[in-house]
């Protein structure tokens, strides 16, 4: 073969601007460490309920391995808007209005591919979720990352907001409860946004994929959709999925709640990527939902007394200061009188004490002095993993 005729074939300039997460880098460390005690990933350890399980194996007997409408099969759509009315007080249309998903990444992938032009901006958290700037890089818009700070309980500036809005801002993505912060967005707080999305013409894309996953001290923390708040449902792009309240991470299985028009957008682009998400996982799906709950009240219970084990152990540290999590199943300790950064501190937490935990400026520039940790670890071994973090910092 003539030299000259060989062709070299590069990566997209859009795949490379993609670097590998945080999460990942620790992921694959600790993945050659068979004693690690894992804290960095956010995946519930429990086993999907044999109900679910059940469900999924008599869909295979029964044949119902072919393809399905792209948006998803009625019988999961009308479970997903009878469930959003009932718990989130949202009214959606499930044969138009409701789109299942390869799981709530997949999810925001559609949404912002159905909503944003080459060019356009979107506000996203800092510190957030590093998936939101990956995703929003891949359509070709822009992330303008806005504030959230420990000392305002990771609320939501609205004067800050409105300083980094331009002629071409789109869109404000938000995430209650918080990866990584485990903070929740007050209703008031909610309102101000959904205020501040009407006068600025903005649609709002809320990943509430956490939202089962709340904790009481005292007081009542609630979680609150902001396509429920008035005006503010055909403005919304609600995404959620199975994942972490039915610990079905690996089925690959959510749903959103839009607008006909968004929706009908997601639907046709769902059905050019991969014409419709799994029919066994859409069926075990569909008995999460109507199936018994118990499970999830089991796990939620479990995560609450992991929580305290936790927090009150990172605050016994020299340099530590752990505010109590809201929400979802992570801690996120300030580490700043250390005098470490992050990501030095995470590695020397790993290479030493074979503790998985990811540093804080893998979720933003605002993340840094911060460490994540995910109580999806049974008591036991958070317990052996605080004995060993306490030897390397002393």
């Amino acid at each position: 073969m003539n030299s000259q005729s060989k062709i070299a074939v590069k990566p997209s300039a859009r795949s490379e601007s993609l670097g590998l997460s945080g999460i990942r880098v620790i992921f694959d460390k600790v993945s050659k460490m068979p004693d690690a005690i894992r804290l960095e990933f956010g995946e519930p350890d429990f086993d999907t309920p044999d109900n679910i399980k059940a469900a999924a194996i008599d869909a295979v007997r029964k044949g119902k391995t072919k393809y399905t409408p792209s948006s998803g099969i009625p019988e999961l759509k009308s479970a997903v808007a009878s469930k959003l009315k009932r718990e989130n007080n949202i009214d959606y249309d499930p044969v138009k209005e409701i789109v299942v998903t390869a799981g709530a990444t997949s999810g925001i992938n559609l949404a912002l591919l159905a909503t944003m032009d080459y060019g356009d901006e979107i506000l996203v958290p800092d510190p957030g979720w590093a998936t939101y700037v990956h995703a929003v890089n891949i359509v070709g818009a822009k992330p303008i990352p806005y504030v959230l700070r420990e000392s305002s309980d990771y609320s939501i500036d609205i004067k800050e907001l409105a300083g980094l809005v331009t002629r071409k801002t789109k869109a404000i993505l938000i995430n209650s409860p918080s990866n990584p912060m485990g903070s929740i967005l007050s209703r008031t707080n909610l309102q101000e946004i959904a205020d501040f999305a009407i006068d600025h013409n903005l649609f709002v894309l809320s990943d509430e994929v956490y939202e089962k996953f709340l904790y009481q001290d005292g007081g009542m923390n609630e979680q609150v959709s902001i396509a429920s708040l008035n005006e503010m449902k055909d403005r919304t792009v609600m995404i959620n999925a199975f994942s972490k309240t039915y610990a079905m991470t690996g089925w690959r299985i959510g749903y959103a709640g839009a607008s006909e028009n968004i929706a009908g957008a997601m639907t046709k682009i769902n059905a050019a990527q991969c014409s419709c998400v799994s029919t066994i996982s859409q069926y075990a799906a569909l008995e999460a939902l109507k199936g018994p709950q118990d499970s999830v009240r089991n796990m939620i219970s479990a995560f609450t007394e992991r929580r305290q084990v936790l927090v009150k152990g990172l605050n016994e540290f020299s340099g530590f200061r752990c505010a109590m999590p809201k929400g979802a199943f992570y801690a996120f300790p300030n580490i700043k009188e250390t005098g470490f950064r992050s990501d030095e501190l995470a590695m020397k937490i790993v290479d030493k004490a074979h503790v998985a935990v990811v540093p804080g400026s893998a979720f933003g520039n605002q993340g840094e002095g911060y460490l994540r940790l995910a109580y999806a670890n049974s008591v036991e071994n958070i317990q052996e993993a605080l004995v060993r973090i306490r030897k390397i910092l002393n």
